[in-house]
C-alpha cells in the first residue's frame, strides 16, 4: 500500500477553515466538547490509514461474507482503475441505487479516489422519483442493484447525460445488453494500478437529495472536508474505537447510514450490514458479532419497547443505543433503558451538516433523553425568533434553531435561492422549532417549515399535491404530516374535486401511490370543498390540522 494516495495533513488550513466559537447565552463549561484537529485529506484517504493500521480487522460483515479493512481498500482500488476505464472523471455524478451491501462502501470509496460526486437514491424510488434524481443531477452513470435495474431501463429516457448502467449482484444481464456487471468489472482490475487524482478537502464528494417545502427534492452539496470532519465529530462523541460493532439496518442511502459508514472507515469499527430489519435476524447478529453500538430510528425502538421478553440477554455487549433521524418518544426509550439497563441516546442533525450537529453525552447522568444533546465539537447553535431571525433568543426560550461549523453542506445544487434562504453568515437556519436549555441541550418541539418528517425520512407536501393534482378529478389538494405512534407522522391529503367530478379516496390513493415511494405513501384522504389559503394563494395548513377529525 506505498503508493497510496495521500494529500498533506496540513492540519492548520483544516482549522482555519473552522470559526471560533460564540459565547451563546446558553453556554456551560461543563458540557462544553473542546476543538478537535482533523487531517487535510480526501475521505476515501481515511480508509487508507485505516487499513494500514488494522490491515486484518473486519470491515463488513453481510451474510456469509466479511470483508476485512485490507481487502475493502483493495476493492475500492480496484472499482476505482474500473470506472476510470469507463472515461468517468473527477465531477462527474454516479448514482447509487441499492440497499445495504458491500458494493456500496466499495463504490463509495472508489468514486472518492476518482473525485467522483456520489448521489444516493432511495431503492423504495418509483420510475418518476429515479428519473428527477438522474436528470437533476446530471447522472453520468449508476450504480443499480440487479433486482431495480427495470426502474433504471425505463427512466433512462429522461436522463440524457447517463452513459453507464452498472449491475450488481448479477454477471449476466439479458434484459439489458448495454448494462455492465459490477463485480465482474471490479475483478478485471488490479488494485495496484489505482489512479492518482489531486483531490482537495474543498471537492464536491457527495450529492444526497433532501426535501424541502417548495416541492421536488433538492440535491445537498456536501464536500471530502464536510464528511472527514463530520465523522471526527461523530466518533470524537460517541467515542468509538476500533473495537467497537455497529449492526446497520438503518439505510447506507440515508445521511444517517452515510456517517455510520463514514465514521466506520475512520475508526476501524466494523459494520454488520443488514438490509432490512427483521427482530429475530437482528438479535442474531447481535448475539454473534458482539454488536456493542446499536443506531436505531423511533419504530425499532418502539418495537423495542413493546417486547414482552425485553431484557439484556438480548444485546449482550451493547454499550448504546443511537436514536437518531426522528424525533424520540421519551417513553418507550425509558422502557427500553429500564428492561434491558442499556443508555437510550439522542443525536440531532440533518442532511446539510453531513449530518451531526448534536449528540448527547454518553454519561447515563447527563443523558436527556426528551433532547436532541448538545453541541458536537466546533458547532455553534443558536435559537433566533421566528418573526426577526436577526433577534437571537435567551436560554429556553422557543424559536428556529440555527447551527453553524464545519460540516455545514456548500449549499443546494441548483437551487441558488433556497441557499440563500436558509444560509445566512455561516448559519443554516433548519426550520425546526424549539428551544436550548441553560446547559446547551437542544429540544425540538415543532416544525417552522412544512415538510413531514415520516419513518426517519423527509416529506415535501408539495410534491405529493403536485401528484393528486395530476387526476383529472382534482381542483384542489393540499397534504399535511398527521401524528403517528410507528411512523412519527403519516401524509394526510384533503382534497377538493371538480364539479360533477367522482372518486373514492382508496382509488385517488392508489393513483397517487402508485408515483410514490412507499414511505412517500398517501394514507389518507379527506374530501373538502376547498382548501383554505391565504390572500395570495398559499395553503393554510395550519388551519386543516386544527380543523381535522382524528
Amino acid at each position: 500500500m506505498a503508493d497510496s494516495p495521500t494529500l498533506p495533513q496540513t492540519r492548520a488550513s483544516a482549522r482555519a477553515a473552522i470559526p471560533a466559537l460564540a459565547a451563546t447565552p446558553y453556554s456551560h463549561p461543563e458540557f462544553y466538547r473542546p476543538p478537535l484537529v482533523y487531517p487535510d485529506v480526501p475521505f476515501h484517504e481515511m480508509l487508507a490509514r485505516t487499513a494500514l493500521r488494522v490491515p486484518e480487522r473486519p470491515a463488513i460483515i453481510w451474510r456469509d461474507t466479511t470483508i476485512t479493512y485490507r481487502e475493502l481498500y483493495a476493492l475500492a482500488r480496484s472499482a476505482a482503475v474500473a470506472l476510470r476505464a469507463l472515461d468517468l472523471k473527477k465531477g462527474d455524478k454516479v448514482c447509487l441505487l441499492m440497499a445495504n451491501r458491500p458494493e456500496y462502501p466499495i463504490a463509495w470509496m472508489a468514486g472518492s479516489m476518482l473525485g467522483l460526486v456520489l448521489s444516493p437514491m432511495n431503492p423504495s424510488y418509483k420510475e418518476r422519483e429515479v428519473a428527477y434524481q438522474l436528470e437533476n443531477s446530471e447522472a453520468a452513470a449508476i450504480i443499480v442493484q440487479r433486482e431495480l435495474l427495470p426502474l433504471v431501463l425505463a427512466a433512462r429516457a429522461s436522463a440524457p447525460t447517463l452513459r453507464h448502467i452498472l449491475v450488481t449482484g448479477a454477471d449476466d444481464i439479458a434484459d439489458a445488453p448495454d448494462a455492465i456487471p459490477f463485480g465482474r468489472l471490479i475483478r478485471a482490475y488490479s488494485p495496484a494500478r489505482a489512479p492518482l487524482e489531486d483531490i482537495r478537502g474543498a471537492d464536491l464528494l457527495a450529492l444526497p437529495y433532501s426535501s424541502g417545502t417548495t416541492g421536488l427534492p433538492k440535491g445537498v452539496m456536501l464536500t471530502h472536508q464536510n464528511l472527514v470532519i463530520n465523522f471526527h465529530q461523530f466518533i470524537s462523541s460517541a467515542r468509538v474505537t476500533e473495537s467497537d460493532v455497529f449492526l446497520v439496518f438503518l439505510p447506507l442511502y440515508h445521511i444517517y447510514g452515510v456517517a455510520l459508514m463514514g465514521q466506520a472507515t475512520f475508526s476501524g469499527s466494523a459494520l454488520v450490514l443488514m438490509e432490512r430489519f427483521v427482530p429475530d435476524e437482528a438479535f442474531a447478529l447481535i448475539r454473534d458479532h458482539g454488536v456493542t453500538i446499536l443506531p436505531v430510528v423511533p419504530p425499532v425502538l418502539l418495537a423495542f419497547a413493546g417486547m414482552p421478553n425485553l431484557s439484556r440477554e438480548l444485546f449482550p455487549r451493547v454499550r448504546h443505543m443511537l436514536c437518531a433521524a426522528a424525533p424520540l418518544a421519551v417513553g418507550p426509550a425509558q422502557r427500553v433503558a429500564a428492561a434491558t439497563g442499556i443508555p437510550v441516546l439522542q443525536a440531532y442533525g440533518m442532511t446539510e451538516a453531513s449530518p451531526l450537529t448534536h449528540h448527547s453525552p454518553i454519561e447515563p447522568a447527563l443523558i436527556r433523553l426528551a433532547s436532541g444533546g448538545i453541541p458536537v465539537s466546533d458547532t455553534e447553535q443558536k435559537v433566533v425568533d421566528l418573526e426577526d431571525p436577526d433577534r437571537v433568543l435567551p436560554a429556553g426560550e422557543v424559536g428556529e434553531i440555527c447551527v453553524r461549523g464545519p460540516q455545514v453542506m456548500r449549499g443546494y445544487w441548483k437551487a441558488e435561492a433556497e441557499t440563500a434562504r436558509v444560509l445566512r453568515d455561516g448559519w443554516y437556519h433548519t426550520g425546526d422549532v424549539g428551544y436550548v436549555d441553560e446547559q446547551g441541550y437542544v429540544f425540538i418541539v415543532d416544525r417552522k417549515k412544512e415538510m413531514i418528517k415520516t419513518l426517519g425520512f423527509g416529506v415535501a407536501p408539495a410534491e405529493l399535491e403536485a401528484v393528486l393534482l395530476e387526476h383529472p378529478a382534482v381542483r384542489e389538494a393540499a397534504v399535511i404530516g398527521w401524528p403517528d405512534e410507528r411512523a412519527g407522522e403519516i401524509p394526510r391529503a384533503f382534497v377538493a374535486l371538480r364539479e360533477g367530478a367522482s372518486i373514492t379516496d382508496e382509488e385517488l390513493m392508489v393513483f397517487a401511490n402508485g408515483k410514490l415511494a412507499n414511505y412517500k405513501a398517501i394514507r389518507r384522504v379527506d374530501f373538502v370543498a376547498a382548501i383554505p389559503k391565504t390572500a395570495s394563494g398559499k395553503i393554510l395548513r395550519r388551519e386543516l390540522k386544527a380543523a381535522a377529525q382524528p
